[in-house]
């Protein structure tokens, strides 16, 4: 008689917490010198969290959705984490000058933010079926890569970006916080609305 195996199925906490606070702070970081409210020079405290949190850690959070069989989830962290190692990856090659764009390097950013509007938009499109909290992630962010395309193509200054940045940033830490606390209650301490159609 053949030995039958049970093949049980592992069971992993929510990573969707961890993926919105590493976007989140890198997001506020980098906001806060787009929206002029730091001395430029600290803008590039993004850098290492571009790398690690928001890169690193979404880029796993969006790894472990896959394995939650959540594609949403799984394609906007991996985006997302992906978005900030090859931006901050682009800041060291361009400090290094391994990379030179010249009188392009707005044009160049412009136009690495113009492909992520793009990818921004259907995934804003997917959050009128999730949750009102990360309806107004995607809809700010949205806001944010529309007005910061404008800055880096030279239409208007980085600041209304920035401060729409550090908007979206609030909202991802809500959602973040909601993520944790709302179970660790088992109530919604923090409600996001659900918009999941039944």
């Amino acid at each position: 008689m053949a030995e039958v195996m049970e093949i049980r199925e592992s069971s992993i906490a929510e990573p969707g917490p961890l993926g919105l606070a590493g976007f989140a702070l890198t997001t506020f970081i980098l906001s806060m010198s787009n929206a002029q409210f730091v001395p430029a020079a600290l803008g590039a405290l993004f850098v290492p969290l571009g790398l690690f949190y928001g890169g690193l850690a979404q880029l796993l959070a969006g790894m472990w959705e896959f394995k939650k069989d959540n594609t949403f989830g799984a394609t906007a962290f991996t985006t997302y984490g992906s978005f900030w190692i090859g931006l901050a990856t682009l800041v060291i090659l361009e400090s290094v000058k391994i990379l030179n764009f010249g009188a392009s390097a707005h044009a160049a950013v412009g136009l690495y933010l113009v492909g992520f509007t793009i990818f921004n938009t259907y995934m804003w499109i997917g959050t009128f079926r999730i949750n009102n909290a990360l309806l107004a992630v995607f809809t700010f962010l949205e806001i944010t890569f529309i007005l910061l395309d404008f800055a880096e193509f030279g239409f208007i200054s980085s600041v209304p970006g920035g401060i729409c940045g550090l908007i979206t940033a609030a909202c991802a830490w809500y959602a973040s916080a909601a993520g944790v606390l709302n179970p660790l209650y088992g109530r919604a301490v923090l409600p996001v609305g659900s918009r999941k159609v039944r």
